[in-house]
Order: C-alpha cells, then structure tokens, then sequence
C-alpha cells in the first residue's frame, strides 16, 4: 500500500502552520499569492487539456457519461446522505468538508496509472478523467453553490465572481493559449508539475494559517476524525462495488469497467483543493481535511485492487473491449494528464 510522498509534504505544511500560522501582514502577503496560485493552477490545467483530444473521445459517450454521472450525481447523493450523521459522527464543518469532496471531479493521473496497471483501458481512462477535470471547472461551483449554500459558507455574488476570476478565466486562457504554448508546457512538464504543487503547498497553509489564527481546530477531536475515516472508508467501499458491477450490468467489457471504476470512484486532490480555497475562504482548513484523507485512502485500496486485477484471470480470458473508448490516433498510453 502506498504512502504518496505529497501527502506527506501536504501533512508538513499543516504541522508548519499549526506552529507558524501566518498572521498581520505576513497573512496579508500569504493570502494574495495563494490567490495569484490558485489562478495560475487553472491557468497551467487549461494549457495541458487537449480540447481536440477531449472532443474526439465524445463518441465514446456511454463510458463518459457514467463516470460523469458517478462523480457528478451519485456520489454528492451519497454526500447529502451523510447529513444523517451529523452531530452524532461529524460535526457540522466536517461534514461540509465531506460532502464538497463529493462535489469535486475526478483524478486523471492516478486513473490512469491503476487502470494501466490492472491492464484496463487506459485511453478511456484518460478521456473519461479528462470530461470529469473539464466539467469540473463550472459544475463543481456550481454544485457547492447549491447545497452548501445554505450552511453557513457564505456563498454569494461575491464568491462567484471569485469562481469565476480565479477558476474560470485563467483556465480558459490556458486553452486559448495552448497552441502557442503547449509545446513549452510539455516539454518543461516536470518543472511545471513542481511549481504547480508548490502552488497548492502555498494554499494549504494559508487555508490552515488563517484556520489556526481563527482557533477553528479547537472543533476537531480524534473521535472526530475517527468517525470521519470511518465514513470515508465505507463512501469509497461503496463506491467502488457501485462502479464495477453497476458497469457489468450495462453491458461494458472488463477493460472498460476497469476505467469506469478507477475514473468514477476517485476524487482529484489537486482540482479539489484550490477550489476550497476559493468557496469557503476561512473556513477553508476544515474544509480541505476529509478531501485530503480520502485521497490517501483512495490511493492506498486502488493500488491493491488494481494488482489484484492485473492478476485476474479474467484478464487473459476476456478480449480488449473498445466499445466505449479506445485510443485517440496519434496519442500514447502512457501519457499522464493532471
């Protein structure tokens, strides 16, 4: 099972800002070049997305749906379930932080890599990650704006022209900008890969800065956080079985039930965690926790389920179905997209 080293360095940036919270103008400073981060995150997210790449997959339009309707519908059904176990599991921050982390698209990255290594589908893993980051941009907000908007997050005016401003329009300028700077964006990706988590490093501790300077942590207690794994654990169980035989029963082959379940049972700490930043704005540290510590879980059960997959052997009896997805002429499999 393994420990991604980012969410260590994600655990490091809370532990410096629970000793060395920014305060007075150090805040100031920390909480505008958060925003600026924030901007040049989606900015970076919108140049690396092909569009023409994203448009060609459209005929694969069954398996995208699905993991679509996996992320955007059935997992914030099981996020306004959770309700139920407030105040007896989750307080009500944390459960405000639970159901956003149901709200947020899916990972491309790490769909990608199980599904390759369970020997799925991988370009519908990476089309169907791909619609998820991009429906994400606007049905996310759109989504907290709905049913958070009426515990206390403050949404407003206001806080959708910030959706707008820091989310939207520099991820459109990405994508305007992407035929002239595309070929620099892939040839520096891995420079650009750390600058773009050194981004999201420098939000977490202002989000957590600005909580510690509120006294917000006083909310939280290992019972708490306890019974916020619990749930996480059975939210991710079921998801997981949901996707896999809920794909059987509609008919798709074994590569492509592996994409669907990799792609619609996981969410994406990097799109996740600077759009908390934007809608809960002080309430953002709590907010962030139940995304971060299901990342981690998520990684963790899809690493085993997807070498127990490899080693199914299923996998050498069923043909290569490319019913729902195959590859995009021109683009190689091992391609990793954020």
């Amino acid at each position: 099972m393994p420990i991604d080293p980012y969410i260590l360095l994600l655990l490091g940036t809370v532990g410096l800002a629970a000793l060395l919270p920014a305060r007075g103008t150090a805040a100031d400073v920390t909480s505008g070049a958060s925003t600026a981060a924030i901007a040049f995150l989606f900015f970076l997210y919108g140049a690396r997305l092909s569009t023409r790449e994203a448009l060609d997959g459209l005929r694969h339009w069954r398996l995208h749906v699905t993991v679509l309707i996996c992320t955007f519908v059935v997992f914030p059904v099981f996020g306004l379930a959770a309700r139920a176990l407030v105040p007896v599991l989750l307080t009500q921050p944390l459960y405000q932080g639970l159901l956003f982390l149901t709200l947020v698209p899916s990972t491309i990255q790490s769909s990608i890599a199980f599904t390759s290594i369970a020997r799925g589908n991988v370009p519908a893993a990476i089309c169907a990650g791909s619609f998820s980051s991009l429906a994400g941009i606007v049905i996310t907000p759109l989504l907290a704006a709905a049913l958070l908007g009426g515990d206390g997050v403050g949404f407003s005016t206001d806080s959708l022209v910030k959706i707008v401003l820091q989310l939207l329009v520099p991820f459109l300028a990405g994508q305007l900008l992407r035929r002239w700077i595309g070929g620099f964006v892939t040839r520096h990706k891995k420079v650009l890969g750390l600058v773009d988590r050194g981004s999201i490093l420098l939000v977490v501790y202002s989000a957590f800065s600005e909580g510690m300077n509120q006294g917000i942590w006083h909310q939280v207690s290992p019972v708490r956080l306890a019974g916020l794994l619990g749930v996480e654990a059975v939210l991710l169980a079921v998801m997981l079985l949901l996707t896999w035989y809920g794909a059987r029963a509609l008919g798709f082959g074994r590569e492509d039930r592996i994409a669907i379940q990799f792609a619609g049972s996981k969410k994406s700490l990097a799109s996740g965690l600077p759009m908390a930043s934007v809608l809960f704005g002080s309430h953002a540290s709590l907010a962030v926790l139940p995304l971060m510590l299901f990342h981690q879980m998520q990684l963790m059960v899809c690493a085993v389920i997807a070498k127990r997959r490899a080693r199914d052997p299923e996998a050498a009896e069923d043909p290569p179905d490319r019913s729902a997805a195959h590859p995009v002429e021109g683009q190689p499999e091992d391609r990793v997209l954020r």
